[in-house]
């Protein structure tokens, strides 16, 4: 199997940190999103998005989108469990990876491509809308802290994917110069526990 991904990417990387807490490993290429190598026609017969991560099974078949990429290794390897065991968890965990999807992971993505001007040879970027991301970014950190005074997890005592999201996330985001700031002390907390596994260095 290979893995098509850019190191720097959010995507990429919590496909590597899943991966890694299943201690598989993969052959990675590196596609270079910089020179646009996910534009390339050879690339994007594999994901006519042009998105990365993409997973190549060994016959050929294309799996994109992290979350299909994590679930299949799920399945694969369903020991440890960052899915959910019963109903409930699995609910739980489906509700707050989304909730970091929405949440976070797309107003950082459009803040970036936005107000970076890293992709400015191929979009138009919209400052105005790249700033009210920020805004909308910071007001889910706000929520999350509530939520996790009273929580060890995103989904409650378990680690889970909704976490690797939200972490790759948060790290992606310093390069909008979005942080945690002191005020941030439940969330620091959770950083620091889940930052702190061996996975987060993949």
């Amino acid at each position: 199997m290979k893995l098509y991904e850019t190191k720097v990417a959010p995507n990429a990387r919590r496909v590597r940190m899943f991966l890694a807490e299943k201690n598989v490993n993969l052959e990675s290429i590196e596609i270079d999103l910089k020179g646009g190598g996910n534009l390339t026609k050879e690339f994007k017969s594999k994901n006519p998005f042009a998105k990365v991560p993409v997973l190549e099974l060994d016959d050929g078949t294309i799996i994109s989108e992290s979350v299909a990429i994590c679930r299949y290794f799920e399945e694969l390897y369903p020991t440890p469990c960052l899915f959910g065991e019963t109903a409930l968890q699995k609910a739980q965990i489906e509700m707050w990876q989304r909730r970091a999807e929405l949440g976070f992971l797309l107003p950082v993505g459009m803040a970036f491509q936005h107000c970076s001007g890293f992709f400015k040879d191929r979009m138009t970027p919209n400052q105005a809308w790249g700033e009210d991301c920020i805004e909308k970014a910071h007001d889910y950190l706000k929520l999350l802290e509530n939520h996790l005074a009273s929580n060890t997890y995103l989904a409650g005592d378990n680690f889970s994917i909704a976490d690797i999201t939200m972490l790759t996330t948060l790290d992606f985001a310093k390069v909008i110069d979005i942080r945690l700031s002191i005020e941030y002390e439940n969330l620091s907390r959770w950083y620091d526990l889940v930052a702190g596994r061996e996975s987060a260095q993949a």
